[in-house]
């Protein structure tokens, strides 16, 4: 079944994704497969109508461009990020402790912790090497064996760790990585990684940025394989349901998917929602194809849409008191709206009420949340966009539990709901 063939694509795009430079650069392949043409920042762009061009940052972020054969008058907006919590190394990472070798880390983001403890942990980055000649390049490494555990104490030794004992990220999650390996080089380890993965010899390591992650691969859960379990479903579920109505698309109308990194951490970097990334290219394309001059790009933006889309907080069985009770989303009841008075999500009325029609034309289902009155609620790329650009914006998702956990959940079914939608989107004629 279609549904099928897409469900195994976003198995094998999440486990070959272990950090946003690995999704950014599945998402390029994807996108070059299809017929897009990359673009360099640092040279001229020469774009014609009707072509479809890609271009990324830092390679962690990448926006592709769908660029209509009729004037460029509205650019049909789909937003995303490619960052999700976890524990990442220190520049100085190994230390040593009762005749191990550790590595110190950082908990990058809201992670939640306890999950973390007695998994199979592998390593993945990017790393900056000099070669011989001393040109400098950046190559991801992707260490995707059991290589270090963060173990739990026993419950003999901590009568109260099922009371809510907090975690100390400092002192309890560094994982063992070596036994006997107080001499350990780390750098000797990434060079011989860096061997074995893309040949390079002779290259010095001079920095890196590297995070661990679960091993254990994505897989269909449920009687009738109706859930979707996987780490960083928050937020490649929805890069990869972005890319995948993008190229269902017909190619007719100006359609945009912006995948940002550093959201997990308020979006403020040069590749983040807060920052100029998606201005700067569409400034480019306005220059381009559009009406010229700094009116010309505030038209176009006012006459595009963007829907952001970031994962929404389902109904958990256990845990039902935590939703407002008219606002609980099922997992497999369709996408989300998400709404919030005090603007932590960009949804309005107006913006509301097209993807309404939207999933109306598409016939899905559609869902909304709000969260508790007495709850404090995240955020999204939704609004930082809607303030840096100006463009109206809506937030929406796909419903899950265990957001920011080593492992989430999500619907099978919910995968193709959302991508119908999109692609509608980005079809559709008139905003």
């Amino acid at each position: 079944m279609p549904q099928d063939a897409r469900l195994e694509r976003l198995l094998d795009f999440l486990r070959r994704s272990p950090t946003p430079w690995h999704a950014t650069a599945n998402m390029a392949e994807r996108l070059e497969a299809a017929g897009f043409r990359r673009l360099e920042e640092t040279e001229a762009w020469q774009l014609s109508p009707g072509e479809r061009v890609y271009v990324t940052r830092n390679d962690s972020s990448i926006i592709a461009l769908q660029l209509p054969s009729e004037p460029l008058d509205a650019l049909r907006m789909i937003g995303a990020h490619t960052d999700s919590p976890g524990l990442r190394l220190k520049p100085h990472a190994p230390q040593t402790a009762a005749g191990w070798l550790q590595l110190g880390v950082e908990v990058y983001g809201g992670a939640l912790l306890a999950p973390w403890f007695d998994r199979d942990l592998g390593l993945a980055g990017r790393v900056h090497v000099r070669h011989a000649d001393g040109r400098l390049e950046g190559v991801l490494l992707n260490v995707d064996r059991p290589l270090a555990i963060v173990p739990s104490l026993a419950i003999h030794l901590d009568r109260e760790a099922n009371n809510g004992r907090a975690m100390n990220a400092q002192t309890e999650m560094p994982p063992v990585f070596l036994q006997g390996g107080e001499h350990a080089d780390l750098d000797r380890l990434l060079r011989g990684w860096l061997a074995e993965q893309h040949g390079l010899e002779g290259v010095e390591v001079v920095d890196f940025e590297l995070a661990l992650y679960d091993v254990q691969p994505p897989s269909r859960v449920g009687v009738e394989g109706e859930l979707i379990a996987s780490a960083r479903l928050d937020n490649l579920l929805s890069c990869f349901i972005g890319l995948e109505a993008l190229l269902e698309s017909d190619g007719r109308q100006g359609a945009v998917l912006v995948a940002n990194d550093h959201e997990e951490v308020g979006s403020a970097s040069a590749c983040g929602a807060q920052g100029p990334f998606l201005g700067d290219v569409l400034r480019r394309v306005n220059a381009a194809l559009g009406e010229a001059g700094e009116e010309g790009f505030i038209r176009l933006v006012q006459a595009s849409r963007m829907i952001s889309c970031d994962n929404a907080h389902a109904l958990h069985p256990n845990f039902r008191d935590k939703h407002d009770a008219a606002h609980g989303p099922a997992i497999n009841g369709g996408p989300v709206i998400k709404v919030n008075a005090n603007q932590r999500y960009a949804t309005n009325s107006a913006t509301s009420a097209l993807f309404r029609d939207l999933c109306r034309q598409a016939e899905v289902p559609v869902q909304t949340f709000v969260t508790r009155a007495d709850m404090g609620c995240g955020s999204t790329i939704g609004p930082i966009t809607a303030t840096e650009l100006g463009v109206p914006t809506l937030d929406v998702g796909v419903p899950q539990w265990a957001m920011h956990s080593i492992r989430e959940t999500s619907g099978a079914r919910d995968v193709e709901y959302l991508t119908r939608v999109l692609t509608t989107f980005i079809e559709r004629e008139s905003l």
